[in-house]
Order: structure tokens, then sequence, then C-alpha cells
């Protein structure tokens, strides 16, 4: 009689922690949630970011706040969430520039973002745009790489900042075509588009989404993007790969984070119901709107991304000697 009442009462304990386990994501969410942008508002992470939250509320009735944290490469919002409670109701729009890149540049990060984040869903990646201001004597690539053999180190371009993916694509852009180019890093990506469209620079290395807005208007042309494949958002545009530098291939993600320790179940709700916002043809136009292309993953492929690039690109970013300092 003992042993029954011991066994129900082990079976109780256990069932009961099981619906507790289940709690919050069953109960998630039940207040705002918010969104740190780790960026300026205007630039392709907050676009995306916006896009995110305007439409998670529409579909699942969620209210996700944005928060914009600039600042140290996108390193400062990258903090605040990794000190955030693990309680699912802070989460960072992050990207390869704070991520992977950041990490490298920056010396002492008190965070390691493959030990410290854990990666909840991925939502695009879109490729960098090389354009130039629509008055531009530049019609092609072609005409930016004789210039630049003509004039080494005469020919300027404007990026969102020192050691940022958009700069080291430029940088991985020069070497390819073996050319000298004058790197003028700015705070943010509105800052280098506005100088791009005065013509107080050459050229402009940007995010798609950053740049998209200038270049449907005609005043910015883009005269490459550096993805292997050519972007369904500007399909007329040329690949720097097509412009003669076989197998170039530079792009970037964004993604929603979470700190290390969030319960996996509200982990795989916030991913299930992102996938099925990405799923949709109204969110995936939208984001073709801004340049960049919908992707869905789970969580584990989605962290097996972020530990892949976060060890490829340490050594590119050693060998383009970019320093933060």
């Amino acid at each position: 009689m003992i042993r029954h009442l011991l066994s129900f009462t082990a079976l109780a304990l256990a069932l009961g922690t099981a619906a507790h386990a289940q709690a919050p994501a069953a109960a998630y969410p039940t207040k705002p949630v918010r969104m740190i942008v780790p960026f300026p508002p205007g630039g392709g992470t907050d676009i995306l970011a916006r896009l995110v939250a305007t439409k998670l509320a529409e579909q699942a009735h969620w209210t996700v706040v944005a928060d914009n944290k600039a600042g140290a490469g996108g390193t400062i919002g990258i903090s605040e969430a990794v000190k955030a409670a693990p309680t699912g109701y802070d989460m960072v729009m992050g990207q390869k520039d704070n991520l992977v890149i950041g990490p490298w540049l920056y010396k002492n990060l008190p965070w390691d973002p493959t030990k410290d984040l854990v990666a909840v869903a991925h939502v695009a990646y879109t490729p960098v745009v090389i354009a130039t201001s629509a008055n531009s004597r530049f019609k092609t690539l072609a005409d930016v790489i004789a210039a630049a053999r003509a004039e080494p180190g005469k020919i300027t371009y404007g990026s969102p900042g020192n050691g940022t993916s958009i700069h080291l694509a430029g940088d991985l852009f020069e070497k390819a075509a073996g050319i000298k180019l004058s790197h003028i890093p700015y705070k943010g990506s509105n800052p280098a588009l506005m100088d791009a469209l005065a013509g107080n620079v050459d050229l402009l290395v940007s995010s798609l989404p950053s740049a998209m807005g200038q270049i449907k208007s005609g005043k910015l042309r883009p005269l490459a993007v550096t993805s292997a494949r050519r972007s369904s958002s500007l399909p007329e545009v040329p690949t720097v790969a097509e412009s003669g530098f076989k197998d170039f291939d530079v792009s970037t993600w964004y993604g929603l984070f979470m700190p290390a320790g969030t319960p996996a179940a509200i982990v795989n709700t916030v991913n299930a119901e992102v996938n099925k916002l990405l799923a949709t043809p109204e969110m995936k136009a939208a984001i073709q709107a801004q340049g960049a292309e919908a992707e869905a993953m789970s969580p584990e492929r989605f962290a097996t991304l972020l530990k892949t690039d976060y060890a490829k690109w340490k050594g590119i970013v050693q060998a383009s000697g970019a320093k933060i300092e």
C-alpha cells in the first residue's frame, strides 16, 4: 500500500513538473516583449526589426516593443541582451556585424555569442550592394575598377563603420580586384548614405535594406551585389562574381536571440511563431521590398550558422587589418 502511494506521489510530482515546464510557453507572453535593436533608427537592422515586431502584433497579437540601443558597432545592444534576465521578455535583433565580427574587433567584450546567447529565429539574409549617386561618372563596376587602377587610393567609399561586415565586404572586393580604394567609415548606415547621395564619397557600400529606398527612388545607382547569386529584389543588377571575380560571395544575416538560459519552451514558441510569419506571402514580399530574403530556420540550425561564421570571420577580420581602438 505504501509502495503504491509512493508511486502515485512520484507520478503526480512528475506530471506537475512537466506541466510547470510547459507553462511558460503556454502562457507566453503575458506582457510586452522588448526587442533590442543594436543600431540607430533607419538602418537595415532597424527596418527588419520593426517589420517583425509589427507583423507579430498582427499575427500573434503579441506586443513587441522595439528599443534602439546603438553604439560600438552594435555590441552595446548585444551586451544589454546578454545581461537581461532569461525570461523570454528580452530579445535582440542580432546580425553578422555585432555577433560574428564585433567580438574579433573589440577587445575584452564580456560575452561570447556562442555561449551567452541562444539562437531563437533566423529572419533574413541580404547581400551587400556597391552603389553610387545617380549623378556619378561610374555606370558599372568596371568603371570603378578602371578609375581605381588609374588613380590608386583616390576613389572613396563610405560604409556604416570600421570593421563592419559592410566595410569588410569592401575590403574583400579591393583584394579580389587588385585595387586600392579609400575607406570612409561613418557612424551608421544613414550618414554614409546621405554623403553618397550628396557626392561627398564616390561609392557607397551598404546592406541592401539600408539603401533600397534610395535605389527605388532613382537617386542611388546600384553597380553590383556581393552575393553568389543576384538579388531577387534587384534582378537586373549583376553580382561581383559576374563582373569577373569568380566565387566572390559576401552576405549578412539577421535574426533574433535571447539570453542564455531562456527556457527551451519559450525559444521554440517564438521560433514557431516567427517561422509561421516568414512563410506568409505578405511577409516574404515585405522583406523582399527591403532588399532582403526571408529564410526560416530551426534554433539548432541557426545556432550552427552562428558558430560556423564566428570561426570563419576571425581570419577575415585579422587579414583586413581592421581595428577598433
